[in-house]
């Protein structure tokens, strides 16, 4: 099992501090997440080879691997300039993996709930152009569902790889976006249980429920706006059943990729990334 450091409350770092950081956190693994200067949130990747060699360099330096690159860009629509400026970028994305020798990307379906349709089509699209290319250069990609996306169910998303029908797609559960999963039930053991053996990746973090209180948890301004809204806090601070996540992921005999998904804490960064490790690994039993 790997357990991996989401750094994107270290965004402020040079990518050589934050692979320093990564260290000092006693972390032996990267997902490397969206950064303005290497892969930026649905933009075109900042990166070239000098930039490349010194990142293996200093990832060498550091004792620190990347379990995972995580590209996010616009491949389900509903706009088709935009998706094919996506797969333009991900073809760059997934040559990247390849030079720092990765085989793993994960990512999100990256549309819009208030479009599902047009956007599920949109995203098959981009796959019948992509997969001959992941499975060409042989890396491995998992997806998530994520609150406001077209897909924002645990069963949604399953279902929805189930049907690309490739063992290399795989399911990555974010804890941080449990009662979205399911419509604010929380029920992680029906969850993991439909998921079965396409969950080899889960994120790792807290959120409070967003349906409970008659729909005042959280109030916006004006009243009804179109608003998604979630946390990613240190376990503990939220109301997901981490007992139940972390027992049923010893029953499935779970080997996959454990990420630290917290980015509540900039202030105390260190703190909350040093808590959330060992949280991680007494859960776990690793």
């Amino acid at each position: 099992m790997k357990l991996a450091l989401d750094p994107t409350m270290y965004t402020n770092l040079s990518l050589k501090e934050m692979v320093e950081k990564t260290a000092e956190l006693g972390y032996e693994y990267i997902e490397l997440s969206p950064r303005e200067d290497f892969c930026p949130f649905y933009k075109y990747p900042k990166v070239d080879k000098e930039l490349i060699r010194n990142l293996k360099t200093w990832l060498r330096d550091a004792g620190v691997q990347i379990s995972s690159l995580l590209p996010l860009y616009y491949w389900a629509g509903p706009d088709e300039e935009r998706r094919q400026a996506a797969v333009r970028n991900w073809k760059r994305a997934i040559e990247i993996a390849v030079e720092l020798d990765i085989d793993l990307v994960n990512s999100e379906f990256s549309g819009s709930k208030y479009d599902a349709v047009v956007c599920e089509e949109k995203f098959i699209r981009s796959m019948d152009e992509l997969i001959p290319i992941f499975e060409r250069e042989g890396v491995r990609l998992n997806l998530q569902a994520h609150p406001y996306d077209f897909i924002e169910t645990n069963q949604g998303a399953v279902d929805m790889i189930r049907s690309l029908d490739k063992p290399w797609i795989n399911l990555v559960y974010s804890t941080a976006h449990t009662f979205y999963y399911d419509d604010g039930i929380g029920d992680i053991e029906t969850m993991f249980d439909y998921a079965g053996d396409r969950l080899v990746h889960v994120l790792f973090a807290d959120t409070f429920n967003h349906k409970a209180a008659r729909g005042l948890r959280y109030i916006v301004n004006p009243p009804g706006a179109e608003v998604t809204i979630h946390q990613h806090l240190n376990i503990g601070e939220g109301e997901v059943d981490f007992n139940t996540i972390f027992r049923k992921l010893k029953e499935m005999n779970f080997d996959g990729i454990a990420t630290n998904s917290v980015f509540a804490w900039v202030d105390k960064a260190d703190e909350s990334c040093k808590f959330m490790l060992n949280k991680m690994r007494e859960g776990l039993g690793v």
